[in-house]
């Protein structure tokens, strides 16, 4: 028998009300399904269930405040048998062609300046936020404008329980801020990383996609911290008790709300992603975060933390790392700037990336191997 506990959704969560069973007995369930909705300080959570098997009992009444780590339910596991066996070994054999692979061969690149679908500069970066697949202009080759962009929004109706719990969420990363001052030694290191090589990429991408299928500066940032984390291994972690390495790299994106105050959801295994997939997730998730409807995994999970700044923002961001992790990748803005290179001078799209890194888990060595490889990456975007 199985014992699904109440999971921890933050730092400093100690208890939650169960809302809702979305599961009786009797139920099957598998990895991934949600088995309960319960509601923290900060929202309504849907949780969700890492085993498979049929629910046997739900020991917890709807209503029921619940302290972390308490026992909801109990479930019998699926019972593995000859068929199971035989299905799973004939998955394993199935040869899987590499994400890169298929990315690569897929590459058929015109003309940069032979496009049929621009954007205004500004775009680029509120786009980011919202999906431009509903946004047409009125020539084929017209340029997509913010107008165009914030006339499609839809404006959600803020209720006095939506405040209430952005309030909380605000008290909440307050709290985590503190704690991570007071308990972790940051070190901070910045670098300047060349981007016109991944902006050049992305036109040419761009220019055989359509509008819901465009692709934006940030899905190939996070695809190459994701590749950059996998070289360096003890970046992607938690300090608990000593350095404890995570196996899946599940990177929190830091979103801001419309009501004040950021919220950061995780995107799960960013590493075995697509940029295409990666940007499927921003599109999903970003709206869900900002209507705080998250699941429990997606609030918990994070490995590490990125933080980016809108065009026409600061040009640099120092984090401050959310703890449990032991590190928060910034990017600032992206703009234009005088870039030397073999001994000439040009003008350059460039960011500033930093990291701020736990210094009981890494040292600036190992944070600036970390960027010299992210840059390594960015500087190849067709290898992403």
């Amino acid at each position: 028998m199985i014992e699904f506990l109440m999971p921890s959704l933050g730092a400093d969560m100690e208890d939650a009300t169960l809302i809702e069973w979305k599961k009786k007995p009797g139920d099957t369930v598998k990895h991934g399904d949600i088995i309960a909705e319960v509601e923290t300080q900060k929202e309504l959570i849907e949780i969700e269930i890492f085993e498979e098997g049929t629910i046997g009992e739900l020991l917890i009444k709807e209503g029921t405040k619940i302290p972390v780590g308490t026992v909801m339910a109990l479930i019998n596991p699926r019972e593995v048998t000859s068929e199971t066996k035989k299905e799973e070994k004939i998955i394993e054999s199935i040869p899987l062609q590499s994400i890169e692979e298929k990315i690569i061969e897929s590459i058929d690149a015109p003309k940069v300046e032979d496009l049929s679908i621009k954007t205004a500069p500004l775009v680029e970066k509120i786009s980011e936020d919202n999906d431009l697949s509903k946004i047409t202009g009125t020539e084929p080759d017209e340029t997509i404008t913010k107008d165009e962009i914030e006339n499609t929004q839809e404006i959600p109706i803020e209720t006095e329980k939506q405040s209430s719990i952005a309030e909380a969420i605000r008290s909440e990363v307050v709290a985590a801020m503190s704690q991570s001052n007071r308990e972790i030694p940051h070190y901070y290191l910045e670098k300047r990383i060349d981007m016109t090589n991944v902006l050049a990429w992305l036109q040419v991408a761009n220019s055989k996609r359509s509008q819901k299928q465009r692709l934006l500066p940030i899905a190939l940032l996070i695809k190459a911290t994701a590749k950059s984390l996998l070289e360096f291994p003890d970046l992607n972690a938690i300090w608990d008790n000593g350095l404890q390495l995570k196996k899946d790299i599940n990177i929190g994106f830091v979103v801001s709300l419309r009501t004040g105050g950021i919220i950061v959801p995780a995107l799960h295994h960013v590493n075995i992603k697509s940029i295409d997939e990666i940007m499927d997730a921003l599109n999903d998730i970003i709206p869900r975060a900002r209507a705080l409807r998250l699941q429990s995994s997606e609030l918990s999970d994070s490995t590490i933390t990125l933080t980016s700044i809108v065009d026409g923002g600061a040009d640099t961001v120092f984090g401050v790392i959310y703890p449990p992790q032991v590190a928060i990748i910034g990017f600032g803005s992206i703009s234009e700037q005088p870039f030397a290179e073999n001994e000439m001078i040009g003008i350059r799209s460039c960011v500033s990336v930093t990291l701020a890194g736990d210094h009981r888990a890494t040292d600036g060595l190992t944070g600036s191997r970390f960027l010299v490889s992210l840059n390594k990456h960015l500087q190849n975007p067709e290898l992403l």
